[in-house]
């Protein structure tokens, strides 16, 4: 069930998913609330699931992942206990930070970083190649990442 989100929560979500060490003073300052009421509106919101993890934010190239790939797989057995079985094999995967079931002419597309081709190339031969029930896939190289992020349009 969603939560009811007014005005108010809104406006700090919107600053808050962009950056969780902004002082409550800060957020209800900008919005006219106590810091109190920004500090109980916070919790009342992360109990309710709307705010399900607060994390830091890594720069993929300071830690030697320097390639981002996008591969869409397209499986043979779409039963669901094979399906589940893929989904839960590349949701334990460090590599795939992204793992998207899909409607259309492809079952999965997964967002990849990996330090580089070689490493790739080991994670198509281990998972991908290696999965009797992977008919084909298509890997994209990121040449360019223009935008990502996780801030989610809140307005009302």
């Amino acid at each position: 069930m969603t939560p009811d989100l007014d005005d108010l929560d809104r406006r700090i979500l919107a600053r808050y998913q962009h950056d969780t060490r902004i002082a409550a003073e800060a957020i209800g300052a900008d919005i006219g609330l106590s810091a109190a009421a920004v500090q109980r509106r916070l919790k009342r919101l992360r109990e309710a699931g709307v705010i399900r993890a607060e994390t830091a934010a890594l720069d993929r190239k300071a830690l030697g992942l320097q390639l981002t790939a996008i591969v869409t797989v397209d499986l043979i057995d779409e039963g669901q206990a094979a399906i589940d079985r893929f989904r839960q094999r590349m949701c334990t995967l460090p590599q795939v930070q992204q793992c998207y079931a899909t409607a259309g002419s492809v079952d999965y597309v997964l967002v990849l970083v990996l330090p580089d081709l070689p490493a790739y190339e080991g994670f198509a031969r281990d998972h991908l190649q290696g999965d009797a029930n992977v008919r084909s896939f298509t890997t994209h190289v990121v040449l360019e990442v223009a935008k990502t992020g996780n801030a989610l349009p809140v307005s009302p």
